[in-house]
């Protein structure tokens, strides 16, 4: 599925699969980045505060939204070049299931004729269709007239 810059089409709009977060989830990568902030890893703690009980870090749904789209360019990607306007609009618990919708925003050509710039706009969604986070991306992507064998 992975698309050079050509076949990107500014407002087009493509789904990835769900994936179910989970208890275990949350722990590992709390874990590996080492967060320990009780939010994050104590539920008698987030149960006393505004969301009633352990939420994900922001950082893990942007991780797992990124994998999510990897396979739109994941042979055609020359480099992530920016991240940009990233906004968490609601919390990601275990049990959630979030998927991502990825809208093409704009289209650049380069100098060099071989690469193109896309921006992105990422929406994550939960099982009940809510975003809970949104970010823009650009991408350095190869274009396909130059790639072809």
């Amino acid at each position: 599925m992975s698309k050079f810059w050509e076949e990107f089409e500014l407002g087009k709009r493509y789904q990835t699969y769900g994936r179910t977060v989970t208890e275990g989830d949350l722990s590992l990568f709390c874990s590996f980045v080492g967060y320990h902030v009780p939010l994050f890893i104590d539920e008698e703690y987030a149960k006393r505060t505004q969301y009633g009980g352990r939420i994900a870090p922001s950082a893990f749904t942007m991780s797992v939204s990124t994998a999510m789209t990897e396979s739109l360019f994941r042979n055609t990607v020359i480099s992530l070049m920016s991240v940009e306007r990233g906004r968490f609009l609601a919390p990601v618990r275990a049990g959630d299931t979030i998927r991502t919708e990825v809208e093409v925003l704009e289209k650049k050509e380069t100098r060099n004729p071989e690469k193109g710039i896309v921006t992105f706009r990422d929406h994550v969604l939960n099982q009940k269709d809510e975003t809970v986070f949104q970010i823009d991306k650009i991408v350095m992507l190869k274009r396909q007239l130059h790639n072809e064998s």
